[in-house]
């Protein structure tokens, strides 16, 4: 069962810093103008070093200033290992709010199929590599895997009646941030952890990189020593504290004028589709079915029963079908239907695809199949920040 235990931090000094300022969001979901506009707001801002610019050797600046921000004091170490409870309170689509509470610790790194962590997406080898350069250069874990864990009442585990921390708002999200040192409540929390698997939610690159590096460490220094385990943030796996949204597709660089619904045709039952007021990812998933959007006008994508057959129930793997027959074309991926509509209206992209996002039930029994699900098929949030914490692998 999974290893899951305290480690001592590395935390901003939020006495003189503010969290909001200084924290960012996921490296892979900022911009160049995202990145610019974080810096701007705060030169200590982590995205310095977790997010890079090019240059002649940024993972080595980003070390650099790493090293520079702990010896300044920027960066300060706890003085005894700790769990790390961390709270995001934030309004779903309906304004409800929802409470996502996780623990941050080292969770032991076990490859998939070993049976402690279970993965539930394939991933990309050039963002694999750019977190291998990054976490050689660092030596240090600058962001937390996201893990799910079955283990009831994890989240009464997690509840303090003390004061955070820290605790900031930032993109619509209140952030809660709280030290655990009691032995009694450590035991208990590893002990509620390491009674079932992990399914990773989120940060499946961070994952593999840290398993390559470990092993890299292991070879080099005949034992991973701090790489052994990885920085983790779990959370219990209810949906309440879960909130699943899907990531949509962006494509580019197809021949001019070329017929996309045709190419989709033999694949889905294809109809008219009308953008309203009401929620769209709400609509489609009332429909059944996927949203081709095109310069102008939209159609809904109803899998047909030979599609249905040959794929999982997955609007991921079915869109992967159908794009499968196309010519060579670019994909991006983009969460937000707003952010879809625009690109294709603007002409960034030919053409969108909207998809209904996957139940966490979906998400289980895939992982526990010893299955994978295709690239970001999923799409958690609120997103947790990266600088909360850091944790040395040195």
């Amino acid at each position: 069962m999974p290893r899951f235990e305290p480690f001592i931090g590395i935390r901003y000094d939020t006495a003189t810093l503010d969290a909001a300022l200084v924290t960012a969001p996921p490296y892979d979901v900022i911009s160049p103008s995202d990145r610019a506009a974080l810096v701007a707001s705060a030169p200590t801002n982590v995205v310095r070093i977790d997010l890079p610019i090019e240059g002649n050797d940024p993972y080595g600046d980003a070390a650099q200033q790493f090293t520079q921000w702990r010896s300044e004091g920027v960066l300060v170490d706890d003085s005894q290992p700790s769990f790390t409870v961390y709270r995001m309170d934030a309004p779903d689509e309906n304004g409800v709010i929802r409470h996502t509470t996780g623990v941050i610790g080292a969770m032991e790194l076990t490859r998939p199929g070993e049976g402690d962590i279970l993965p539930h997406e394939f991933t990309t080898p050039k963002a694999k590599s750019d977190r291998l350069d990054l976490l050689r250069s660092t030596r240090s874990n600058l962001s937390a895997v996201w893990g799910l864990s079955p283990a009831q009442g994890l989240t009464a585990l997690l509840e303090s009646t003390e004061a955070p921390l820290c605790r900031f708002e930032a993109d619509g999200v209140t952030h809660s941030v709280w030290r655990i040192t009691d032995t009694a409540r450590i035991d208990a929390i590893r002990s509620a952890i390491g009674s079932a698997p992990i399914v990773i939610a989120d940060g499946h690159h961070r994952y593999e990189t840290s398993l390559a590096y470990r092993d890299e460490r292991r070879e080099s220094d005949g034992n991973g020593g701090q790489a052994d385990a990885v920085m983790t943030f779990v959370v219990e796996l209810v949906e309440d504290e879960l909130d699943v949204g899907p990531i949509h597709r962006l494509l580019s660089d197809l021949p001019d004028g070329f017929d996309l619904r045709g190419a989709f045709d033999p694949f889905f039952e294809i109809e008219a589709f009308t953008f309203t007021d009401a929620p769209t990812v709400r609509r489609i998933q009332e429909l059944g079915g996927l949203v081709l959007v095109l310069p102008g006008d939209a159609w809904l994508l109803r899998p047909r029963p030979e599609t249905i057959s040959a794929t999982r129930d997955l609007d991921s793997s079915r869109l992967d079908l159908a794009l499968a027959s196309l010519p060579d074309h670019g994909l991006v991926y983009q969460h937000g239907v707003e952010h879809i509509r625009s690109a294709v209206d603007s002409g960034a992209a030919q053409a969108g695809v909207l998809l209904r996002p996957v139940t966490i039930d979906q998400i289980i029994e895939i992982a526990e199949g010893g299955e994978k699900m295709p690239p970001k098929s999923t799409f958690f949030a609120p997103k947790p920040r990266t600088g909360v914490v850091f944790r040395s692998i040195d």
